[in-house]
């Protein structure tokens, strides 16, 4: 009777979303372009880098220099993120109209026909007011059936004015909007549904257990981003690293979500190449002058079986997080 008592009182102590299971969810980018697809190298010649042998990443992609206007790389995206027990894409969108926006379609249909569900993150494009997110937020809707939005920082504006545009923000039943913030009080005063981090390496796994438990005081959801690493050197010129460590980092990482009691799982990212964080498939490579990063030694595996390593791994972690009751983690699969 004791133990059923007390889980009747966790049960209490979260949001209903919690308790009905966990999602895993990844960020995933949509604006890479081909000179033979696009017109001209998009993103891949960020910061002054001239493709295809020079690109703005440390890694350089198994699949080569890809479009994400090619309806073939994106079914083969979505494959790998079913593959990697992924039960949705969180799509960097940049406004109407944007190259992302225009690429929108063709990503919603093929992760419907994967059974992948679609959010859109969105990010803090040129203009952007809490009213044109409710705009969004309402096209996105409508569109494309879209319920999961998350909100890249969101404290660009005042709390209150989240606040006061709650109803916009919510036009029809069963859409959840979190903020990216690790400050659950003010997410909670600006009337978000939940927080994510996505920072990997300003909100380590060490964080995770402080943020859920004041997340689920304030009654919200608490979806910590996990990622494998971090390396914007030549994507940015950012010098701060956060080595991957064959695969350490990603695992710690996954280990304290799941002690954090977290509601959803976010991954950063599927397919951030300038920031190092990815974990689509990448190849050793020596181009020019230089020779990019791979993941040759992660988990003990090398050559060709650790171009995939962090899809595989992925999948292991999720399913570990999808067997977990809410409430009662742990870090072993079974």
């Amino acid at each position: 009777m004791r133990l059923l008592l007390i889980g009747l009182v966790v049960a209490l102590a979260v949001p209903a979303n919690a308790v009905a299971g966990g999602r895993v969810s990844a960020f995933y980018y949509p604006w890479y372009g081909t000179s033979s697809a696009d017109g001209s190298y998009q993103h891949w010649s960020q910061d002054g880098h001239a493709p295809p042998n020079d690109i703005a990443s440390a890694y350089y992609p198994a699949i080569g220099l890809y479009s994400s206007s090619d309806a073939l790389v994106i079914d083969a995206q979505m494959s790998e993120v079913r593959g990697a027990g992924i039960d949705e894409i969180a799509v960097s969108w940049w406004g109407k109209g944007s190259p992302e926006d225009l690429r929108m379609p063709a990503i919603a249909g093929a992760a419907a026909t994967r059974g992948i569900l679609v959010a859109a993150h969105i990010e803090p494009y040129r203009g952007r007011t809490v009213d044109s997110i409710a705009s969004d937020i309402a096209y996105l809707t409508g569109t494309y059936g879209i319920k999961t939005f998350y909100i890249y920082q969101p404290f660009d504006f005042a709390p209150s004015i989240w606040a006061d545009d709650h109803p916009l923000l919510h036009p029809v039943p069963d859409i959840t909007v979190y903020a990216q913030t690790a400050l659950a009080g003010a997410a909670a005063s600006a009337r978000f549904d939940g927080v994510y981090t996505y920072d990997i390496v300003t909100y380590g796994g060490n964080t995770f257990h402080r943020l859920c438990a004041e997340a689920h005081a304030m009654h919200l959801l608490c979806a910590p981003s996990v990622g494998p690493g971090y390396n914007a050197k030549r994507g940015s010129g950012d010098p701060v690293v956060k080595p991957r460590k064959r695969g350490q980092t990603y695992d710690a990482m996954w280990r304290a979500a799941l002690v954090s009691a977290a509601d959803n799982v976010t991954i950063t990212s599927f397919n951030e190449w300038h920031e190092g964080t990815q974990i689509e498939p990448a190849v050793a490579r020596h181009r020019a002058s230089y020779r990019y990063l791979s993941y040759d030694g992660a988990w003990g595996l090398h050559g060709a079986a650790a171009e995939s390593a962090y899809l595989v791994r992925t999948r292991y972690w999720s399913d570990v997080f999808h067997r977990t009751p809410p409430a009662q983690p742990k870090t072993t699969a079974s």
